[in-house]
């Protein structure tokens, strides 16, 4: 099984991108937020899994061991596939994902497309207690300053789940921040 890959970015594309390694170029599914991070002719390490299915090979790509964790960690539910695994990794960062599954947070997994309230739920039920304990923070981070700053983002016309899942990561990294800085921050990285 290819685990990991280290080679240069030809080319990016809609859901992934072309990695030449050794002369051999791979087709490499990745989520968003690690697509927009990568540049044609870069180098890159990427942590892999391999899915072999009749249609073919499918190789997903992750930039650290942590997101490629809970992606397997995802398609261990029943009626989770890597499209939906992958979009849950695109909406939350790897830390917000674990949060969520551990607290079985329905708010912070119906923010990925293509996951509903029924889906969300399926998948706190089966994952309950399979969070590794080194990916959760054991503390919930929510409080009034985020809801505040979420609501605003709301009324500013952002989906409620992208909107929180940015101020929850925002409030993760700086706890002490009030909300007028929350929605400040948050609308540089949601533009």
């Amino acid at each position: 099984m290819i685990r990991y890959l280290k080679g240069t970015v030809l080319q990016k594309g809609e859901g992934g991108f072309l990695l030449l390694v050794g002369g051999v170029g791979f087709w490499v599914q990745a989520p968003e937020t690690f697509l927009h991070t990568l540049k044609e002719g870069q180098e890159v390490a990427v942590h892999t899994h391999l899915q072999t299915r009749e249609e073919g090979l499918f190789l997903y790509g992750f930039p650290d061991e942590e997101s490629l964790l809970l992606f397997e960690l995802l398609l261990s539910v029943s009626g989770v596939g890597p499209k939906v695994a992958l979009s849950l990794l695109s909406a939350l960062t790897p830390r917000l994902l674990a949060q969520a599954l551990a607290q079985g947070d329905l708010r912070l997994l119906t923010a990925a497309s293509g996951v509903g309230k029924r889906l969300a739920e399926r998948i706190a039920l089966e994952l309950k207690g399979k969070v590794p304990p080194h990916l959760q923070t054991g503390e919930k981070v929510e409080s009034q300053r985020a809801e505040e700053a979420i609501l605003a983002l709301t009324a500013l016309g952002f989906k409620e789940g992208q909107a929180r899942s940015v101020v929850l990561d925002l409030l993760a990294q700086r706890p002490q921040a009030q909300a007028q800085e929350l929605i400040k921050e948050a609308l540089k990285r949601l533009r």
